[in-house]
């Protein structure tokens, strides 16, 4: 059986001579929202002082969108300030959320043909948009079912994201079935499996606090890392469940 070391290396290995074309594809996927936990620029609101601050996060750095607003700035100003800020950040939310679905699985595609030897392009990431239904309902249901999980407790939670974290890379292979199909397929396939994949990305604990010290900009080599190491995963557990008809689970039993 493989552990994170075997995977590691698959996912070098198969990025070696590739790595410009990696790099180039995680960074617009990391922008659209295609790479889990991170995404498209974040616009929060903060109250200091009874003075308003909104800030846009990328790459986990904030930028002050309200600097050039002085203290003395007229209400009406701070009013329409706040409106335009607020209507963005909904804008961008609704467009990362469409996008993020579909860059998704595009991008588990693209790791996919980088694991299995073959030329990825940037274009992979899109080319899932004549399923975009289906990756949009995966999507949310996905991240309606760990949260409906997190409510129990954290630890469940966690066992969510690992439960159907396969979601996507099936889908790249199947793109005719449903969401729910999918779904279904991902927690079969991680029954035994979640500790381990949970172990493989613990093992890049230490590049991720290396990437806190390079701003983030470490962030654009280590996201293709994990994502290889993660596709040569699905490649490993698949290889026994090839044929096998796939469950249909019930609500209750997602």
């Amino acid at each position: 059986m493989k552990c994170a070391a075997d995977f590691r290396r698959i996912a070098r290995e198969s990025l070696r001579g590739k790595w410009k074309i990696a790099v180039l594809a995680g960074f617009v996927a990391l922008l659209l929202g295609g790479v889990a936990g991170q995404g498209a620029p974040e616009i929060n609101f903060h109250l200091d002082d009874g003075s308003i601050r909104a800030q846009m996060e990328i790459f986990g750095q904030n930028v002050d969108l309200m600097q050039i607003l002085k203290s003395d700035s007229p209400a009406a100003l701070w009013g329409a300030a706040v409106m335009y800020f607020s209507v963005l950040a909904v804008v961008v939310g609704i467009v990362q959320f469409v996008l993020g679905s579909i860059v998704t699985v595009g991008y588990a595609r693209f790791n996919l043909d980088l694991v299995d030897g073959e030329e990825g392009t940037v274009q992979t990431l899109f080319r899932y948009f004549p399923q975009w239904g289906t990756m949009l309902v995966a999507y949310f249901l996905q991240g309606l079912y760990i949260v409906l999980w997190t409510l129990l407790f954290i630890i469940p939670g966690i066992i969510a994201v690992y439960r159907y974290a396969m979601t996507s890379y099936i889908l790249a292979e199947n793109p005719e079935m449903s969401a729910g199909e999918a779904i279904s397929r991902s927690k079969e396939m991680m029954k035994g499996n979640k500790w381990r994949l949970f172990c493989l990305h613990l093992s890049f604990i230490g590049w991720s606090i290396l990437c806190i010290f390079t701003l983030g900009i470490g962030t654009l080599w280590l996201t293709p890392y994990m994502e290889a190491a993660t596709a040569a995963f699905y490649r490993d557990i698949t290889a026994p469940l090839a044929g096998e008809e796939i469950p249909q689970l019930s609500a209750a039993e997602v």
